[in-house]
């Protein structure tokens, strides 16, 4: 990426949070306010438990990004549950039986706790990222620990839990439970979970105000909420590419997609018009188009075989939630909007509105046109990559039969299409990694095991094993997400 495009992703570190929690919510099976609702009864709990100002804050940037890991271990929920969306959503309403498939691989603890790993390890980091502090990155990075030490994945307990961890539990609980019973059945569920999930103090605390807080928060406008949930750390810059490198996190396989299709569409875009606000427009939206994926079940986006129509009502529902995400993101909005339009096409066939012709600008074509070249030229579960050539003579072909812009097409393929360009960023001191390190991490982060990356490498696994535990010591972390996600922002992948 070019410094010129490290400009054009600029933003507010809130509207960067608000799209990463309506990520959050979706990959959980939330509604998509469910993050700042859940934020909003967080930070009345803290001030009725009249915690200080500094962990106030804590408590309202915790509770936007506890989700933020949701993406990078979806692939290992789909592949204990099946439906990765769907068995968070039981886990979340206390079903009776969203821990049977557990039984048979060893119990729920041995299972879930790599899984919570992952999810604390990159929501940390993700907090690191942004800026946020350093109480809030601790906060995320324990989650899921509880009260009386039975919580994941380190099994905290008690004062060793930061205090925020409880005050965000205990509000989800809330939000959730008195959305789907009611509120008197959510504060005896709440009241069950007293010096176990959270400590005895705080649910009575709950317990006192409640009743007041939630009509209340019916009442609140979007305003209202950002003006409850904003802190002074959320009001500095940072830089959209990490909602993509999230977005992406939930497919290996997708690994860096989303940073090729901004940086694709910003060089097409800038071909054809010296509009420099356009290329903003479309480099955002690029990175920014996948965010509704994050709504569809990895077992869909795995299949081999040509999607059922139940599951293409799924993927057409993709740029609905693009375009809905930035209904609540602040200044991502006109970038949503253009994103939503990534997958329709000119004589009416894409989704999701079916627009066509005219109703396209000329940035949603490129965009559409970008969309579809950097998908030809990578590996799917259904398909080999494509050649530049063959990729082209798709494209080509898409224009004959009067689906893609022959214009943008000509672009983009003018002098050779482009590839991405990604800016190194603060890593941890010592983390210059070896080519071959690099080389192991690029096969991990698209999700190959060390013995599928020895044999794509011609290395032996116990070298592959090697690298990858110097790759973590270097990068700080200790999960293949969490290295991705870094090695991304790091320009290593």
């Amino acid at each position: 990426m070019t410094d010129d495009e490290a400009g054009l992703s600029s933003l507010r570190v809130f509207d960067s949070v608000k799209a990463l929690a309506f990520i959050g919510d979706l990959s959980m099976g939330q509604p998509t306010d469910h993050s700042l609702r859940t934020g909003w009864l967080a930070a009345r709990l803290a001030q009725a438990a009249r915690l200080d100002a500094s962990a106030s804050d804590t408590v309202r940037e915790t509770s936007l990004l506890r989700w933020s890991g949701c993406t990078a271990n979806a692939a290992g929920f789909a592949d204990v549950f099946g439906d990765d969306i769907g068995s968070r959503l039981a886990m979340l309403e206390d079903r009776l039986d969203w821990a049977r498939p557990l039984e048979a691989l060893g119990g729920a603890g041995a299972v879930l706790t790599p899984l919570a790993r992952i999810h604390c390890e990159v929501s940390g980091e993700v907090a690191r990222m942004l800026g946020l502090s350093r109480a809030t990155e601790a906060a995320l990075r324990h989650i899921f620990e509880t009260w009386d030490g039975s919580g994941l994945p380190a099994r905290l307990a008690r004062e060793a839990v930061p205090v925020p961890v409880f005050v965000v539990a205990l509000a989800g609980d809330l939000e959730i439970f008195s959305r789907m019973y009611g509120i008197e059945r959510a504060l005896d569920l709440i009241a069950q979970r007293a010096d176990a999930r959270y400590p005895v103090w705080l649910v009575e605390v709950a317990a006192r105000h409640a009743v007041h807080w939630l009509p209340e928060l019916e009442r609140a406008l979007p305003a209202d909420l950002d003006a409850e949930l904003t802190t002074s750390h959320m009001q500095q810059t940072t830089s959209a590419e990490l909602i993509a490198d999230v977005i992406d996190l939930k497919l290996p396989w997708m690994t860096g997609f989303s940073r090729e299709v901004a940086a694709t569409a910003a060089t097409c875009c800038a071909r054809l018009t010296p509009d420099k606000a356009a290329h903003a427009r479309v480099y955002r939206a690029g990175l920014i188009h996948g965010i509704g994926r994050a709504a569809v079940p990895n077992g869909v986006w795995n299949l081999s075989a040509r999607l059922p129509e139940s599951a293409w009502e799924k993927v057409r529902l993709v740029p609905y939630w693009t375009s809905r995400a930035g209904k609540q993101a602040g200044s991502l909005g006109e970038a949503a909007e253009l994103a939503s339009y990534a997958y329709e096409r000119l004589d009416g066939s894409g989704y999701f509105r079916g627009a066509r012709d005219q109703a396209l600008t000329l940035e949603a074509r490129v965009l559409a046109a970008s969309v579809a070249w950097v998908a030809l030229r990578a590996a799917r579960p259904w398909r080999a990559a494509l050649s530049a050539d063959a990729a082209a003579r798709q494209l080509r072909d898409e224009v004959a039969s009067g689906r893609l812009d022959g214009e943008a097409v000509d672009a983009l393929l003018a002098g050779g299409a482009p590839v991405a360009r990604r800016p190194a960023s603060s890593a941890p001191q010592g983390a210059r990694l070896s080519a071959r390190e690099i080389d192991v991490l690029r096969a991990i982060s698209r999700g190959a095991s060390n013995k599928e990356a020895a044999r794509e490498l011609a290395l032996s696994p116990s070298t592959v094993r090697t690298h990858v535990e110097s790759v973590f010591r270097k990068l700080e972390c200790s999960t293949r997400a969490a290295a991705t996600l870094k090695a991304s922002a790091m320009g290593l992948l």
